[in-house]
């Protein structure tokens, strides 16, 4: 799945300025958490900039679904359960949830999402 190049260099320029990351670190594939160092300050941060350079409007719950991952109903030993993944899989289509599935462990959700998967939401968003 190829990413809008247009896209794309917008949401690298919003993450270079939020993150102070170097232009090279911000690739396709990097993890926002895990390569990249965000913190949940700086996904409002990430997210006033994108809204500011895309003109959409992002709701919290679509990027950030805690409404699921610390519901009791969607949780069982520290894993989303199925229901919890199906909820998940619906809110988030722009993420690709394949490697979560295999461990749904809750902890690890905030190291999955990845600049492709941004890009692939604001695309969606600008539709």
């Amino acid at each position: 799945m190829s990413v809008d190049p247009e896209i794309f260099a917008k949401v690298k320029e919003a993450l270079i300025d939020a993150l102070g990351v170097d232009d090279d670190e911000v690739t396709e594939e990097a993890t926002m958490v895990g390569d990249l160092g965000a913190e949940s300050i700086d996904f409002l941060d990430i997210v006033f900039k994108l809204e500011k350079s895309f003109d959409i409007t992002i709701p919290r719950e679509e990027l950030f679904p805690d409404d699921i991952l610390t519901n009791a109903d969607y949780i069982a030993d520290g894993k989303l359960t199925a229901d919890g993944l199906a909820q998940l899989k619906e809110r988030m289509q722009f993420v690709d949830l394949t490697k979560f599935e295999a461990d749904p462990q809750v902890q690890n959700f905030g190291n999955l999402l990845t600049v492709r998967d941004l890009c692939s939401y604001v695309a969606t968003k600008k539709a």
